[in-house]
């Protein structure tokens, strides 16, 4: 009897162990693994993304720059795929057995049980024959996804470009972006990304085990409306950003123009550039590649990030600063010699011309450097010859109040302070006290250390068209139908110098262009001031610099030019300049009498030859052998035939190793 009490129970306590595991396990599969709940609510329930068109950019005129289109990403569950085959699936995407592994392999890395890109960017064209056959892979269905289109293929370095999602900003979104979605890389837009992208929607389908689509789940009680990205409205033209892109073909520089009553920037050029639809599509990574390695570097936004010295374009702001404190007036004279006597040191002018008796105008006009040197030893020296770093810190401070030396905030990533050094600087270079204004003398005609963005330049040229004050420079000038501007773009910054010594100046550099060092630029019609500028490169070929404004009066357009190791800036930065100038303020480009016309300088290559590592230099030694074992014979032939003259090409369309300017050099020091 009392065994079988016993035997009673160890049999309930068995029973009673069995149900308890069995309901351990059923809370494990319910409540903690949530594997087999993933497993099964996609089978019946899938949520498809709903990604917004990102909003387009316009350019002032209205005209579109940007826009978005459609393409599909095909997705994978891996833990959802069955048996098919997989030679007609790889062919159907146009991809290798050995892809289509490696994408598997990739996803089951991801998640078995979650959904993740198998193959990107298909065309709708390459989509619709997919399509066709899609319920034949099970675990596989399309997604769309937005990508960008550039109708102008244009201004590229400005618009930016978008890129899939990495780790790191997965996880500085606080989970907003997933793997395999895009965001701005670069541009306007990675600046305004928060802008474009707009807001997800999701769409919850019931689907069944063959991947067919039954309907929306809940009759879509539970779905959320994609929100579109606002449209953006530029402040580029893009009548003369595209002048600008053919005029710097083949060049090294940049041209930045701005509108001086608005702060808005018109002409954004980074030279050379790129076409912003290689960026899109299933060869966007190759492309990419190739641009990253391209020596000229096309993914540099020289607008902003490139650092020049101003050379003589520098000049009338030294002027502007020097009256300001009283250190000259309109009418002081210096008698130029040929040169400047600063301490010990005799710093000729350019080509050593004798200036003879020159005032502020006249200097500008003429680019004495010997007046400039004068007037920044003035300036630096004012508190005595032993307070030199005093002395030095308040020129720097007035020159600081121009935007050099700091970043202008342009809406624009990775802009440049460029470099305007402090008197520590030279302290460290020479030891506190060894140093002189004769030390850094070449600081008041723009060389030596100083260097500036040709944003910073154009934004000096706009201050001076306004006679004193800037408005910050920005290339988005409206965010949606409500046209709104932010606030520090509605701001008046002001120089602290008078608005009556501007006038000075601008006599100067109005005779720059009319008969002095642009004359050959001048534009029929329209009374433009500027600068040219010849910034010297140690050892290298000069930098062409020109800077200007115009009209004169009622300023509609402030500009900056630079072309890298091209010579003096009359001979092409001054050209293209006037073009540019001339073509937005008249819609048309005019017969100057210097005989100068847009064709020359587009077809003109200025392009230096690319500098090899050692490295590089080797591999191109192994590959001309290659070449030379594979076709010598053809090669002999092309050599030959390069040596020769193009039959029946007109004349001055020949080939040639380096072109001549159209205008001819100027003795005038620059």
């Amino acid at each position: 009897m009392n065994s079988f009490f016993e035997r009673r129970y160890i049999i309930a306590g068995i029973f009673i162990a069995f149900i308890l595991l069995l309901l351990g396990r059923l809370f494990y599969i319910q409540v903690v693994d949530d594997r087999y709940a993933l497993y099964a609510s996609q089978n019946v329930i899938r949520k498809m993304i709903q990604y917004p068109a990102r909003g387009p950019i316009l350019d002032r005129n209205g005209k579109i720059m940007v826009q978005s289109d459609i393409i599909y990403d095909i997705m994978v569950i891996p833990k959802q795929v069955t048996p098919f085959d997989t030679i007609e699936f790889c062919k159907l995407l146009g991809i290798d057995k050995a892809g289509y592994d490696k994408r598997m392999a990739k996803a089951r890395k991801y998640s078995p049980y979650r959904a993740s890109v198998f193959e990107k960017q298909l065309s709708p064209q390459l989509y619709a024959t997919f399509q066709e056959r899609l319920s034949e892979f099970v675990g596989f269905f399309p997604q769309q996804r937005p990508v960008r289109s550039y109708p102008d293929s244009a201004a590229a370095q400005f618009l930016g470009y978008i890129g899939e999602v990495t780790d790191p900003i997965i996880k500085r979104s606080g989970g907003y972006y997933s793997p395999g979605d895009y965001i701005g890389i670069s541009g306007v837009e990675r600046s305004y990304e928060t802008v474009l992208r707009g807001q997800r929607g999701v769409l919850n389908k019931m689907v069944d085990s063959r991947n067919q689509p039954k309907g929306s789940y809940a009759n879509g009680a539970f779905d959320t409306v994609a929100v579109a990205g606002e449209k953006l409205v530029s402040s580029l033209d893009m009548t003369i950003q595209k002048l600008g892109e053919e005029l710097m073909r083949n060049k090294i520089g940049s041209i930045v123009a701005i509108e001086p009553s608005t702060g808005e920037i018109l002409c954004f050029v980074s030279s050379p550039t790129y076409d912003p639809n290689l960026l899109v599509g299933k060869q966007r990574g190759n492309n990419a590649a190739a641009l990253y390695k391209d020596p000229y570097k096309p993914f540099f936004v020289r607008p902003v990030q490139a650092l020049y010295p101003p050379g003589s374009s520098f000049k009338p702001l030294s002027a502007l600063i020097a009256m300001q404190e009283g250190m000259i007036t309109p009418q002081t004279v210096y008698v130029c010699p040929g040169y400047y006597q600063a301490g010990n040191r005799r710093i000729p002018c350019f080509h050593h011309e004798v200036h003879g008796a020159v005032n502020l105008s006249s200097a500008i006009a003429h680019s004495c450097n010997g007046y400039f040197d004068m007037v920044f030893e003035k300036l630096v020296n004012r508190f005595g010859t032993r307070n030199v770093d005093t002395g030095y810190g308040a020129w720097r401070n007035n020159v600081a109040k121009f935007g050099l030396g700091t970043r202008l905030d342009l809406d624009l990533p990775g802009e440049s302070r460029g470099l305007l050094p402090k008197a520590d600087y030279y302290d460290k270079m020479y030891r506190k006290g060894g140093w002189r204004s004769s030390t850094v003398i070449s600081l008041g005609i723009g060389q030596g250390e100083l260097s500036a963005t040709p944003l910073q330049l154009a934004n000096i040229e706009a201050i001076i068209a306004n006679r004193g004050f800037y408005y910050k420079p920005h290339l988005i000038k409206a965010i949606g139908d409500k046209r709104i501007i932010k606030k520090e773009y509605t701001v008046r910054n002001y120089v602290g110098v008078d608005s009556g010594y501007f006038r000075y100046a601008i006599d100067g550099m109005q005779q720059v262009v009319d008969v002095g060092t642009a004359n050959g630029s001048k534009i029929p019609g329209i009374v433009m001031c500027g600068k040219t500028g010849t910034a010297q490169i140690t050892n290298q070929k000069d930098n062409s610099v020109f800077v200007a404004f115009a009209p004169r009066d009622n300023p509609k357009i402030a500009i900056a030019v630079i072309v890298e190791k091209s010579g003096q800036g009359a001979t092409w930065a001054a050209p293209i300049a006037s073009f540019i100038v001339e073509k937005y303020l008249t819609g048309k480009i005019s017969t100057r009498a210097s005989g100068i016309f847009p064709e020359y300088y587009m077809n003109a290559n200025l392009l230096p030859p690319v500098v090899l590592t050692a490295t590089e230099k080797r591999q191109r030694h192994v590959d001309s052998l290659k070449k030379a074992q594979v076709d010598s014979l053809s090669k002999l032939k092309l050599k030959a035939a390069a040596n020769q003259q193009v039959p029946g090409a007109p004349k001055g369309k020949q080939p040639l190793s380096q072109p001549t300017a159209m205008l001819p050099k100027r003795k005038d020091n620059e």
